[in-house]
């Protein structure tokens, strides 16, 4: 079981880092010849000191919602009984707290890497990296201690699938190093990630739950079969409309970069294409 604070901190993580991605792979796209392109696991802020932000975004929220996990939530309890066993009550708080560690460890491995000659990963290494804290993250909902029945359990599955989406894109980026699609799909997964912790929060812990279900002690509860199902179309519906509203913003970025970075190659590109469709459109309509 979750909360609305515990889906939302780490739902705007992943969303920061999911549309920063989005928008500077679409920018290094527009602004450099497509054969010279490059993907990258994270992607500077500038040049100056900001340059590194992603990466200290990712591992300072890590560790803050590390600590949150393993030291507020557990209330320090980590033991009961005089043999020393792992608090039950607390399992949820430490497989969590297990991967924002992952997720600590990527964030600080690639600042080494890139600031001090100790850890000189390639870009390529670093997107297996962090590959490995996906794969923790999708491991720990798929066998969670927590057993998520019902509307909770659909809600976390399609989380699950959008965690797999995170984990082939970003392995896919250290085997097609050159392709934008893949650059481009892995900031979109992440977003989308993002997106669906909010709508989880909102939907099972705020006011957008589905009538005929209700948050009831620790438990999502619907009054019948019938308002179950109902829920889980509904989350479909909000699925597709979050892809949706992911497409706008990757549409939006791509049109905005273009008009303003856009290569003088990519630029002749996209005018002989029109060239061709204006002139493939003018035989269609003398030949109809």
């Amino acid at each position: 079981m979750g909360s609305f604070k515990g889906h939302v901190l780490p739902g705007s993580l992943f969303l920061a880092v999911g549309l920063w991605h989005v928008w500077s792979a679409v920018v290094r796209y527009v602004s450099a010849s497509p054969v010279e392109f490059r993907v990258r696991v994270w992607n500077p802020v500038g040049s100056g000191w900001l340059k590194h932000l992603e990466l200290y975004v990712v591992a300072g929220g890590a560790f803050a919602d590390m600590c949150v996990e393993l030291l507020y939530s557990t209330h320090l309890k980590f033991f009961v009984g005089r043999e020393g066993i792992l608090n039950p009550a607390h399992m949820n708080d430490f497989e969590h707290g297990g991967m924002l560690l992952m997720f600590f460890l990527y964030g600080i491995v690639a600042i080494l890497s890139e600031k001090t000659r100790f850890l000189p990963f390639s870009n390529g290494a670093l997107c297996l990296i962090a590959a490995a804290a996906f794969c923790s993250e999708f491991l720990l909902f798929y066998f969670h201690s927590t057993s998520h029945q019902g509307l909770e359990g659909y809600y976390h599955l399609l989380l699950v699938i959008l965690v797999g989406l995170c984990i082939f894109s970003t392995v896919a980026g250290a085997f097609c190093p050159n392709s934008f699609a893949v650059d481009l799909s892995s900031g979109v997964a992440i977003s989308l990630q993002g997106l669906w912790f909010y709508q989880t929060a909102f939907t099972l812990y705020g006011p957008m739950m589905p009538r005929g279900c209700q948050l009831s002690g620790n438990d999502i509860t619907c009054k019948s079969h019938d308002s179950e199902v109902r829920g889980e179309f509904i989350a479909n519906i909000q699925l597709f409309s979050l892809v949706l509203l992911v497409f706008i913003f990757v549409l939006g970025c791509y049109s905005v970069s273009a008009s303003k970075y856009g290569h003088s190659e990519l630029q002749n590109w996209h005018a002989a294409a029109l060239k061709e469709y204006e002139q493939n459109g003018g035989e269609e309509l003398a030949a109809q």
